[in-house]
């Protein structure tokens, strides 16, 4: 068995959850042990995040995994203004701000900042690799942590709805493109600070999250019939 499954990612759920459950799920319908079944992914979703994770099934799939993961990404956001949190999202400390409410003119201009190539530094609460072990493992641990800025683009950047404090955003944004520090930024130019509250990747290139299935929705007798050849 082998091909892209197309997986909607529950909160709570980590990625590393949802390719093990596929794992155990791929080998009952094989009747094989579930280590023997190659599972990747072309780019994790934090805890707190939902929606599309392209998994790979197969050693002839997974082995594209890097080819895959370059693909632009797009995301519904919800930010909230007026604090920010030590790790960017709703599991970190939460500390208040400003009380400044920016126009919605004032958001739009901010906005447009964003979009095209811009140098971003990613969080340090991220499965970056420094020195080998995970950014934000080395966090966690009270130890400093420096990510260099990289390159990415914001292909676009709209708002879709603006109730202070929250701002509701659509963003499709090259790989590599981390929104917990694109909101993070977006609040120092507003002068609230901001961190990100709700996270949904609903497109991976061409695939859409509404051809995804949640894992609890497959079976062995179904994800034969669920897999996308490339």
């Amino acid at each position: 068995m082998h091909g892209l499954l197309l997986i909607d990612k529950p909160a709570d759920w980590t990625s590393f959850d949802a390719v093990n459950y596929v794992r155990r799920a791929v080998a009952t319908a094989e009747e094989v042990k579930p280590k023997s079944i190659k599972v990747g992914h072309t780019g994790t979703l934090d805890p707190f995040a939902t929606g599309l994770l392209v998994l790979l099934i197969g050693k002839n799939y997974t082995r594209r995994a890097g080819e895959l993961s370059k693909l632009n990404k797009t995301y519904e956001v919800t930010m909230q203004l007026g604090a920010t949190s030590t790790t960017g999202d709703p599991e970190g400390e939460i500390t208040s701000v400003a009380e400044h409410i920016p126009t919605e003119a004032e958001i739009k201009a901010a906005l447009k900042k964003f979009e095209g190539e811009i140098s971003q530094t990613p969080p340090t609460y991220s499965a970056i690799k420094i020195d080998g072990q995970r950014a934000y493992k080395l966090a966690r641990a009270g130890k400093a942590v420096v990510i260099e800025p990289r390159r990415v683009t914001i292909n676009s950047l709209a708002m879709t709805n603006y109730n202070y404090p929250e701002i509701k955003l659509v963003a499709d944004v090259s790989s590599g493109t981390y929104i917990r520090t694109l909101v993070e930024d977006l609040g120092k130019v507003l002068k609230t600070g901001a961190y990100t509250t709700a996270l949904r990747r609903t497109k991976v290139g061409s695939y859409e999250v509404v051809s995804a299935i949640e894992p609890k929705g497959l079976d062995p007798s179904n994800i034969p019939a669920r897999l996308i050849s490339l």
